[in-house]
């Protein structure tokens, strides 16, 4: 088959899955973003998004999309380094090889191993326990357990720059595949991917920084607006008993 033995047909793979875990990503960033000034609306969402049959159909395919994306990188990777031996990164005119492009697989795997980590912290937690018909933890309440480690939030914040390089690379590189690859279209789908990239990583760093600086009483409250969860939240310490 075309898409799978071919070089091209697996990059054109590789750029429709990681486009739609691109927006994946833009989606549950800006969701994340409501728990820093709602807590409830947050726990609304993450309820609606638990229990509608639409949604969870689509969880699935979402997973499946994240495994294609992985085996297909590998694939590719392993295919490029066999063609090029230990010349790998010497091209025609000296062009510059971005360092994301040559570091791949370190890049993979560490996002590979937080996606783990990540499920086990929150994925777990909820809704895999509410599928098992037990009860299930506050998003609202994990999302603030968690980032009150210091350890945790230094890893996430490694896993963040690891998905800002990523993408950084991904989002020009896919546009590249699909022809968009003279001079003038490179630079500007490089300029894309690194706003998009940034974009992505601000959301995602800013949730865990700020409850990080919640939990140990540094975030300013000032006004509504800057109040980190609901009035009446029950506070992680009461939740988890310690």
């Amino acid at each position: 088959m075309w898409l799978t033995n071919s070089s091209i047909g697996r990059k054109v793979v590789m750029s429709v899955t990681g486009v739609c875990f691109f927006l994946f990503l833009l989606f549950h960033g800006a969701m994340n973003l409501v728990a820093v000034f709602s807590a409830e609306g947050y726990n609304e969402i993450a309820h609606f998004l638990g229990t509608n049959p639409v949604v969870q159909f689509m969880v699935p395919i979402l997973a499946a999309i994240i495994l294609i994306h992985i085996i297909f990188s590998i694939m590719l990777w392993s295919q490029n380094r066999k063609a090029r031996g230990n010349d790998r990164y010497e091209v025609a005119g000296k062009a510059k090889i971005d360092w994301a492009s040559k570091n791949m697989l370190i890049l993979g795997l560490i996002i590979l191993g937080g996606l783990v980590l990540h499920l086990i912290n929150f994925w777990a937690k909820m809704q895999l326990q509410a599928w098992m018909g037990n009860a299930s933890v506050l998003a609202s309440t994990q999302m603030e357990y968690i980032f009150s480690k210091e350890w945790i939030v230094i890893i996430y914040l490694v896993w963040f720059c690891a998905i800002w390089f990523h993408l950084s690379h991904g989002i020009w590189s896919a546009a590249q595949t699909v022809g968009l690859n003279n001079k003038k279209w490179i630079n500007i789908w490089k300029t894309i991917g690194y706003v998009f990239a940034t974009l992505i990583f601000i959301m995602f760093a800013f949730v865990a920084i700020a409850f990080y600086l919640k939990s140990v009483g540094v975030w300013p409250q000032v006004g509504d607006i800057w109040h980190l969860g609901a009035a009446g939240e029950i506070p992680a310490s009461q939740y988890y008993g310690f």
